[in-house]
């Protein structure tokens, strides 16, 4: 099969999105290279924090870097080299692109686990509901993904960031009423046919909502700052204990909500409270700091910690969320001035 467009939903072919945790093949990272999200000198800051994530994810598999141009490409190489990264474990795509959130416009790979095939689902991408323009090189990465792989792409025609969805692999998605239902992504689609294009594309049975997300998200909530499973029936569920902080309430509400929850099974949801870090605030702005911007690859579960307070109290409970798996944390104070973290800075490729 080649990148055209296929008649059937993925869901109709037999199709699903796996969950994080299953072998990758490769993630994908788009490599920042303006100042849309780090301005003037925060761009040079954040880069050896970035790159020391590439080297993290390299040491599992292959490192799939989108670079703007040629030139960037060479720059990223040098980086890369200096930094002791096997350059044999990352390959490039040079095509123009305007910011680096690849976990949102990056290509989203469904697999067929009766046959090995693989394919990616192409969601539209408006930038938060328009916040950042221009986006239109963005929106065309994931054709260009297919491309490069030289597999099947489908356009379900509607608005969807991955930061937004949070998968287990057994049927279930968990999302956040104030981003996926906003009326800046998709206003003709009321919840129910959002829900039917989940369905269809990601091959899911249930939808799962809370309410919304922590102070400085600008995605208008994303799940990804604040529910993650970390197997099939458990998830992790960031909590503030201070009441006077801003995110105590809906992080409140949200874990009222996920107690009242049933899987596909029926069972019951176990939950692991997972702290927020003490705000993170940099030039008087709050961050959207938190420690379930976590990737999970090959290698472990890559934690962004922030020479906090909590960080070490919400390492040692994701080390015994994972048993089994390496807890890889990483400094993201200066990435996470972008309002994101190593989650959406990324999107994995699953291994089939």
């Amino acid at each position: 099969m080649t990148a055209n467009s296929a008649s059937s939903t993925p869901r109709e072919l037999g199709f699903t999105f796996p969950a994080e945790w299953a072998p990758h093949r490769a993630t994908w990272l788009t490599f920042p290279h303006n100042d849309a999200s780090w301005q003037g000198d925060k761009l040079a800051k954040m880069r050896p924090q970035y790159l020391a994530f590439i080297k993290a994810i390299s040491q599992g598999e292959k490192v799939g870097v989108i670079a703007n141009d040629e030139a960037l490409k060479q720059f990223i190489i040098g980086e890369l080299d200096k930094t002791g990264v096997d350059l044999n474990k990352i390959e490039f795509i040079v095509k123009p692109t305007n910011d680096a959130w690849c976990r949102d416009h990056g290509p989203s790979f469904v697999v067929n686990p009766k046959t090995g095939e693989k394919m990616i689902v192409d969601w539209g991408h408006n930038a938060w509901g328009g916040k950042y323009p221009p986006y239109d090189d963005d929106n065309r990465t994931p054709r260009a993904v297919a491309e490069y792989l030289n597999l099947p792409v489908v356009n379900p025609g509607i608005i969807m960031e991955g930061g937004s969805v949070e998968f287990n692999g057994a049927g279930t998605i968990l999302t956040s009423e104030s981003c996926l239902l906003n009326l800046n992504r998709n206003p003709h689609l009321k919840q129910a046919q959002i829900e039917q294009h989940l369905f269809d594309y990601y091959g899911v049975e249930q939808i799962l909502w809370v309410e919304g997300g922590i102070e400085g998200d600008d995605t208008d909530g994303h799940i990804d700052d604040t529910t993650r499973f970390v197997n099939e029936d458990t998830v992790v569920a960031c909590v503030e204990s201070n009441p006077a902080d801003d995110n105590y309430k809906m992080l409140q509400t949200n874990l009222g909500m996920l107690k009242n929850m049933r899987l596909v099974s029926g069972k019951q949801l176990n939950i692991i409270e997972l702290p927020m870090p003490k705000a993170v605030v940099i030039d008087g702005f709050r961050t959207p700091g938190s420690y379930a911007n976590f990737l999970i690859c090959n290698a472990g579960v890559i934690v962004p910690v922030f020479n906090n307070p909590h960080d070490q109290v919400a390492i040692d409970i994701l080390e015994k969320a994972f048993p089994g798996r390496k807890i890889i944390p990483l400094l993201a104070t200066e990435i996470i001035w972008g309002q994101g973290s190593f989650h959406c800075l990324s999107q994995q490729e699953p291994l089939v």
